[in-house]
């Protein structure tokens, strides 16, 4: 029961925080499709490591710092578009 509450929050993290709610993929063929996905998987993942290198540091329970508050946050620091197209 503890896993499934786990994987639904991090469904619920890519689906609506991460991703934004109502938002489809943008990629027309299935490798780019693919490519996609990874990049949110692997941006969930950087945000939670830096969520718990951060509780760690100031001594939290990384289950206190707030998911969504981390990506605004890093959203709001990011001021550079990549440079190259997605």
């Amino acid at each position: 029961m503890h896993c499934r509450k786990l994987l639904e929050t991090g469904i619920d993290q890519l689906k609506t925080h991460l991703r934004g709610p109502g938002r489809i993929l943008r990629s027309r063929n299935p490798e780019l499709a693919y490519q996609e996905i990874w990049a949110y998987l692997l941006t969930h993942w950087a945000l939670c490591t830096l969520i718990c290198t951060a509780a760690t540091a100031a001594g939290l329970d990384p289950d206190r710092i707030k998911f969504l508050g981390t990506v605004r946050i890093v959203r709001r620091s990011v001021t550079d578009r990549a440079a190259f197209f997605p």
